[in-house]
C-alpha cells in the first residue's frame, strides 16, 4: 500500500509484512501498531484510519490511493530496502483527537521521517 502526500506524490509504502512503513529511497522510518503510527525511535507519530495517516492535531498528513483528493502521480522504483532498526520503547498512543478537513501543514515525507532512528 502507498502513502501520497497532499500534492499526489507517492512518499511510501506499507511493507508486505503490512506493519514496516519504507521511503521510496529504502528507509524505514516507521511501523503500524493496529492503527497507531509509532517511529522507530518509539515516538508516537499519528493513526493510520479510513486510508488517512492523521496526526496528533486531527489534521490529514497523508493518503492511500482511495482517499486522496487529487489524482495520484506514478510511483517510483522501490530502491533496496535498509535494515530495520530494532524498536525502541513505545510511547503512550495520546487521546485521539477530533478528526479534522484542514491538511497538515508538515509533508508526509517529513512527518513520517520524525520516527527515524
Amino acid at each position: 500500500m502507498t502513502f501520497y502526500n497532499q500534492n499526489g506524490n507517492a512518499v511510501a509504502y506499507i511493507d508486505d509484512d503490512n506493519e514496516t512503513i519504507f521511503l521510496w529511497d529504502g528507509t524505514p522510518v516507521a511501523y503500524l501498531d493496529k492503527e497507531n503510527i509509532y517511529g522507530f525511535n518509539g515516538k508516537h507519530l499519528g493513526w493510520f484510519e479510513d486510508g488517512i495517516v492523521w496526526n496528533h492535531n486531527g489534521e490529514k498528513n497523508g493518503f492511500t490511493k482511495k482517499s486522496l483528493p487529487v489524482f495520484s502521480k506514478f510511483e517510483p522504483f522501490k530502491a533496496f530496502k535498509k535494515f530495520k532498526p530494532f524498536k525502541s520503547f513505545k510511547e503512550f498512543a495520546p487521546f485521539k483527537p477530533f478528526k479534522s478537513s484542514a491538511l497538515a501543514n508538515l509533508d508526509c515525507n517529513s512527518f513520517l521521517k520524525l520516527g527515524e532512528k
